[in-house]
């Protein structure tokens, strides 16, 4: 997974369309049209890995978007990883079996921590843990409540029980385009040996490449591919 740094963009689902959201909150959301086109756009752009959201699977704690999503990978050929509303190892499962590369648990993960090992013991390296962090604590619910709990040591135990990589969320700078923070990336990266992928403030190129100095394996990127601050191939030109 990741082999080399990606910059991966997210195509966030809601009601059937994609959306971007500032700070998660429901009522903030900026349309941007069907997730096929977006998810063929993105590709066409150079990206080896989409990230997809069921906003109101995460809101709801029910799939709505799941014929969006069946679309998406009979219409792309590059890895897909997919969170919102994966409630069940039995949901991540049947996901897993139908193409999804890989599993976004966050809620889940956080209520039922054995739920990680279980899903990764019949699909090795397919859970990606998401820890979503706002004032240095982990918040779960659509980041509606704080558990506590240190992202850093939550990593660490995510590590232990076979995740194949912690999706790290800044929901501090999340959907602002005002720009990144690197230490809770960094304090996240350094606590593990699993990839590390980075969310949350991206603005500009050189933020892509802070988050990749810092330790991040990936970074998922959303306002800012589509409100045109930069393009994807930009983004792969200048890294590479």
């Amino acid at each position: 997974m990741f082999p080399t740094f990606e910059v991966v963009p997210a195509v966030d689902m809601q009601d059937g369309e994609v959306v971007q959201l500032v700070q998660g909150e429901k009522g903030t959301e900026t349309t941007y049209g069907d997730p096929v086109d977006a998810a063929e756009k993105w590709v066409e752009g150079g990206a080896e890995t989409l990230h997809l959201v069921d906003l109101d699977g995460a809101f709801d704690g029910e799939r709505k978007n799941a014929a969006a999503v069946e679309s998406i990978l009979g219409a792309v050929d590059v890895e897909v990883q997919l969170g919102g509303g994966i409630r069940t190892a039995t949901d991540a499962t049947d996901l897993l079996s139908r193409g999804v590369d890989r599993v976004i648990l966050g809620t889940a993960a956080i209520e039922n921590p054995d739920i990680v090992a279980e899903i990764s013991e019949e699909y090795p390296g397919s859970v990606m843990v998401s820890l979503d962090a706002k004032d240095g604590e982990v918040l779960v619910s659509g980041w509606t409540e704080s558990t506590g709990l240190d992202p850093a040591e939550a990593a660490t135990r995510y590590e232990e029980l076979s995740a194949g990589a912690i999706l790290f969320t800044d929901v501090d700078v999340e959907g602002r385009m005002e720009g990144v923070q690197t230490g809770p990336v960094r304090r996240v990266a350094e606590a593990v040996e699993i990839p590390v992928v980075a969310s949350g403030g991206v603005a500009s190129v050189d933020d892509i490449r802070t988050l990749r100095d810092a330790g991040a394996s990936a970074v998922v990127v959303g306002s800012a591919l589509y409100q045109g601050a930069f393009s994807l191939s930009e983004a792969v030109d200048a890294l590479d």
